[in-house]
């Protein structure tokens, strides 16, 4: 991933991510006979490799027929295995799947190599649409429901679910700037989160009903027949010779807005198209084989990290293809390597997603790795921030501080049982009722542990998207959550768990999978870009393992672990608090001190060369220190996510870019948030709870969306 800085005449509007992978220029190569053949050579290659793969794919089942009998029943011979006859095996099992995979593939790979086009961010995919998220959500809300729906009115409904989703993502963004800008990734990101957490409170909820979800929702390529193959297959294509037809103007388009306009390119119908096309096919992929994670992001930039050798990808008209392909291919050779392995009744319970995330995520990790030192990219956040005076930093850090006191008294006094002010005057002057102690003696250290944790949060998310200049990067892409995540699993499926076991091994991994992450993205020279690509293809393969080790284990524990992978305050004690109120105090003034310097490092990579900042250890320095404040925070409320992605940008947009006062003001958004969450989140349903951090994401995507849909002219 390479961002390209433009000439002045080229440069996207403010807000847009100028982004091109792996070293793809902002101009496109023009067509001559000699790249011409050389496409349709790769195309040939990789289709050829497909097929191959999808032979192996075949040989693959249960039932033990191999090679030799498929190809005797083509021949007319009439085997049967076990009673069954193979050409029966073939036409009802093996084909089936295949085809699956090779068209979910296919859809997710063009549809992420589209969106990634038009936004112009590495970080797009199916998933920013909220596609998937969409599609699953419909799904749970049915199976809570304990509604029993056929086949076809499963497909009809995850289809509906994921278009809707997608609608309202499209309508947010706004039309002044087209669909290809950071508010279109940013909008659909929320929204992915809120229906996520909406879709884990009903598992949460509902266990009887939706224990069969969680791995559904890992996706899976098991078919009863062609049948939803069949059907699937000719929107496919309808939808991709669109995308063909679309591949000029997106060459014209990598240009710039401004340049494509003067040359005559619809730029707001072309984008609002493409952006259509990829709905359209995530939404028929979810259908065919549920939510296949990676594939949409992963295939995409692999693509477009070979295109630095082979410039023929640089065209649309053979990325596009290409990119399919690939999809293709990660999905079949991901499934037959895990049957081959594993032997297919061993394999049959583990999802698609699991064996496509690894497979992928090493593949990105080792062609990341390759990448050059850096790049002279201008951040799009500091570039399209307004100046804002002292006067409202001022004003918006005192009422966020009083907004923070209201929360935190707010979480002393909400919960199973509503207690009074004058009750909490009471325990202050250590007089209150037993009953009353009791409840706030619990409240406090929860209280604190989310006021810590979110302060933590908001911080080192602050870091990570200045230090790396991507508006999408979060404290995740430091491997902390997959890192955290993965430790728990280990706990869980191979000691059985305590609570205060499960943590450290949490801590330990997230810092450990921080490490190697850092390690290998210094190789030659920090850069970035390389770190965020490292960081994607480590949490992915993560993850991946993290679904399948739940997966291996009892079907009603995963209940357990999943609550704390979703992040809770409950049963914390004031020692829980202390290691992330320690760290948060240390870092700070190094931080504010640094902020100048981060400032810098923000803008571009040239700049702070030129003013004498050394880049690289400034750079380790500031993802060290947010490192280590996200995986405390794993000690005091367990896994949250969102929290490092919005507060930073709520405070950008309030304060400016100015780190020195959008540090501050993100410490604060973050405690508030999770205050918030976790109040309500022990409150709503009492005694029932919900993890707080899930309603983080049902509180604060709507919020954040208000903001996109303000500010959409």
């Amino acid at each position: 991933m390479i961002i390209a800085e433009k000439s002045a005449d080229q440069r996207p509007a403010a807000g847009d991510v100028s982004v091109c992978v792996a070293g793809t220029e902002s101009s496109f190569v023009p067509a001559t006979g000699t790249r011409i053949v050389a496409g349709l050579g790769l195309l040939t290659v990789l289709a050829a490799a497909v097929l191959l793969v999808g032979a192996w794919h075949l040989t693959q089942g249960t039932s033990g027929v191999g090679m030799g009998e498929l190809i005797g029943a083509l021949l007319g011979e009439n085997t049967r295995i076990g009673g069954v006859g193979v050409a029966e095996i073939f036409t009802g099992s093996r084909m089936p799947r295949l085809c699956a995979g090779a068209a979910v593939g296919l859809a997710l790979g063009v549809a992420g190599s589209l969106l990634q086009s038009v936004t112009r961010n590495p970080l797009a995919s199916p998933d920013t649409l909220a596609v998937t998220s969409g599609a699953y959500f419909a799904l749970s809300v049915a199976a809570a429901l304990g509604l029993s729906l056929s086949t076809l009115a499963s497909s009809t409904l995850a289809f509906a679910g994921g278009l809707l989703a997608a609608g309202v993502v499209l309508a947010i963004s706004g039309r002044s700037a087209g669909t290809a800008t950071t508010r279109l990734i940013l909008a659909g990101s929320a929204i992915a989160m809120a229906l996520e957490a909406g879709s884990g409170i009903i598992l949460l909820l509902f266990k009887e009903n939706t224990t069969g979800l969680y791995a559904w929702g890992s996706g899976s390529l098991s078919q009863l027949n062609l049948d939803a193959f069949l059907r699937s297959l000719p929107v496919i294509l309808v939808v991709l010779l669109i995308c063909l037809l679309l591949c000029r103007r997106l060459d014209v388009l990598s240009l710039g807005d401004e340049s494509a306009a003067v040359l005559g390119i619809p730029v707001r119908s072309t984008r609002t198209l493409a952006v259509l096309c990829a709905v359209v096919l995530t939404g028929v992929s979810v259908s065919l084989a549920g939510p296949i994670a990676f594939v949409g992001l992963g295939a995409p930039v692999l693509a477009r990290l070979l295109s630095r050798r082979l410039t023929v990808l640089r065209r649309q008209l053979f990325l596009l293809p290409a990119t399919g392909l690939i999809g293709a291919l990660l999905i079949l050779l991901a499934d037959v390597v895990l049957r081959s392995l594993l032997g297919a009744q061993g394999a049959a319970s583990i999802p698609t997603g699991v064996p496509t995330a690894i497979l992928g995520g090493v593949l990105i990790i080792i062609l990341a790795m390759r990448l050059p030192e850096a790049s002279s990219a201008r951040n799009p956040l500091q570039v399209a921030s307004k100046l804002r005076s002292r006067r409202r930093f001022m004003l918006t850090m005192a009422l966020g501080l009083i907004l923070l006191l209201g929360a935190v008294i707010l979480g002393l006094l909400a919960g199973s049982m509503f207690l009074k002010l004058g009750d909490l005057a009471l325990w202050f002057q250590d007089d209150a009722p037993k009953l009353f102690a009791r409840a706030f003696s619990e409240r406090a250290p929860r209280t604190i542990a989310a006021l810590g944790a979110g302060a933590a949060l908001g911080l080192a998310g602050c870091l990570v998207q200045g230090t790396v200049r991507n508006p999408l990067a979060e404290p995740g892409i430091l491997g902390i959550t997959a890192g955290a995540g993965l430790g728990a699993a280990i706990v869980v499926t191979a000691f059985g768990g305590s609570r205060s076991l499960l943590v450290l091994f949490a801590v330990i991994a997230s810092l450990t999978t921080f490490a190697a992450i850092t390690a290998l993205a210094w190789r030659r020279g920090f850069s970035p870009e390389r770190f965020v690509l490292i960081g994607i293809g480590a949490g992915y393969t993560l993850s991946a393992v993290t679904t399948y080790l739940l997966l291996s284990i009892n079907s009603w524990e995963t209940p357990r672990i999943y609550t704390w992978l979703s992040g809770s305050t409950y049963g914390r004690q004031f020692t829980d608090v202390m290691p992330v109120v320690v760290m948060l105090a240390l870092s700070l003034p190094v931080v504010l001190l640094m902020g100048r310097k981060l400032d810098v490092l923000a803008i571009d990579e040239d700049l702070p060369r030129v003013l004498g900042i050394k880049t690289a250890r400034t750079r380790l320095i500031a993802l060290s220190i947010a490192a280590l404040l996200a995986a405390l925070s794993v000690v005091a409320v367990g896994v949250v996510g969102f929290v490092g992605l919005i507060a930073p940008h709520l405070a950008r947009s309030l304060v400016g870019a100015r780190h020195h006062r959008v540090i501050p003001v993100s410490m604060v958004f973050g405690a508030l948030l999770v205050c918030l969450a976790d109040t309500l989140g022990r409150s709503v349903i009492a005694p029932a709870q919900i993890p707080a951090g899930l309603i983080v994401s049902l509180l604060g995507a709507p919020y954040f969306i208000w903001l996109l849909y303000r500010s959409r002219a």
